[in-house]
């Protein structure tokens, strides 16, 4: 069976995310930047720090996919959250995974600090905290009519007309990194049965220091280009807003 819901795919830009963040209550101080090198100190030296989390586009190739199901087989399922130190919702609305993965990025770690009160953000997040059960806290972002509303609003934006939202696998999925409050960086994807504990950080590193990209972004780059894979990745940054 097919998700009950469906959204139309977002663009990984941004400007659009951005604007979608901001719209469900993420502060103006914070905003979403492009990421051109991972390793080039010039580059990223154009990116505000500190980086709270990066959302990526990661191509759904087979390499990755058979990396995920090998990961995920011994884990259980359905997942509960048992005092785990980051939200992680389950992606049970169709297309949805740019802006859970967005909405990943906004309720864990320090960013939270710049959620606006009484925000629609401020209240998803008060809401999923307590539920435990995965299916329970997927349900109130399904039930959330302000996050649809803002989300339809995003995915009319960017540079490339959306598809039709009948179009449910598009080939890439959204995937957020973010280091969580036990100072560990956390790969957090909806479609996967839970979130994932990628290792500790120490105090000054964020999630667009070295350790962070060579226990995250780069471990999954490192899947696809050691079988020749696909290397179209998307990345962007959430930090400071330029002024």
């Amino acid at each position: 069976m097919g998700p009950k819901k469906m959204f139309v795919p977002l663009e990984n830009n941004p400007q659009v995310i951005t604007h979608l963040a901001h719209s469900l209550g993420l502060e103006p101080s914070f905003s979403f930047h492009d990421i051109y090198s991972l390793t080039d100190p010039e580059l990223l030296a154009f990116i505000p720090r500190p980086c709270l989390g990066l959302l990526v586009i990661i191509p759904m190739t087979p390499t990755w996919d058979e990396a995920r199901t090998i990961e995920d087989k011994d884990k259980p399922e359905p997942y509960t959250d048992n005092g785990d130190p980051v939200l992680w919702f389950n992606q049970t609305i169709g297309n949805a995974c740019g802006s859970i993965g967005l909405v990943h990025c906004l309720t864990n770690g320090e960013a939270t600090k710049h959620i606006i009160a009484g925000s629609a953000l401020d209240q998803i997040r008060k809401e999923a905290l307590p539920k435990k059960a995965m299916l329970e806290r997927a349900k109130v972002l399904e039930d959330s009519d302000a996050f649809e509303q803002a989300h339809k609003e995003a995915a009319t934006m960017g540079d490339t007309a959306p598809p039709g939202n009948s179009e449910y696998a598009q080939g890439q999925h959204f995937v957020a990194f973010v280091k969580g409050v036990d100072g560990h960086l956390w790969e957090l994807e909806g479609g996967r049965k839970g979130p994932l504990d990628r290792g500790a950080l120490k105090e000054d590193e964020d999630c667009l220091s070295a350790a962070a990209v060579e226990l995250g972004l780069g471990r999954l780059m490192r899947i696809e280009s050691e079988k020749g894979g696909d290397l179209r990745f998307s990345a962007i940054a959430l930090g400071p807003t330029l002024t």
